[in-house]
């Protein structure tokens, strides 16, 4: 059975099983690795992308979930060339340490964003849900109220 998804703005159709995690569609069949394997029950947050806008964890979303809608991943969170607000905070504040779960937070908080414009500590807490295991939580939080600040109201692009 064919599935159609359009993966950052690009229409695919692929003919996989259709409760093939997303996840590996986009890192084995696209080969869009900036989307990271975690723990692989939805708990870490690593595999987290946009369907249509809205923040998801990929490893234990099967494909045929995503049939007809728009996934963005975090190589398509800056179409135009220029760093989404959440990337550019994410630089302001040094946050990465390892790195490994940041394109899934940096996800996160994207989607976070785009549906409040400014969360508070409280929203962050309950809407941004990944694992660092290296820690740099208070970064992140700074981070989140950074790109609040950068986003238009929708909380997609810079206000430069």
């Amino acid at each position: 059975m064919a599935t159609t998804v359009t993966v950052n703005g690009t229409a695919h159709t692929f003919d996989v099983e259709p409760d093939m995690p997303l996840l590996w569609v986009l890192r084995e069949i696209l080969g869009l690795t900036g989307t990271k394997f975690g723990c692989g029950i939805a708990a870490c947050g690593a595999c987290t992308v946009h369907l249509d806008g809205r923040a998801v964890r990929s490893c234990t979303l099967p494909l045929s979930a995503a049939d007809g809608k728009a996934v963005t991943t975090i190589e398509g969170l800056a179409p135009s060339g220029t760093l989404h607000a959440v990337q550019q905070a994410w630089i302001a504040h040094q946050v990465p340490q390892c790195g490994y779960c940041q394109s899934g937070i940096i996800m996160a908080v994207a989607g976070l964003l785009g549906q409040t414009a400014k969360p508070t500590d409280a929203e962050i807490d309950a809407g941004i849900t990944n694992i660092c295991r290296c820690g740099t939580f208070a970064r992140v939080r700074a981070a989140i109220h950074d790109a609040a600040d950068r986003t238009t109201p929708v909380g997609e692009r810079v206000v430069s």
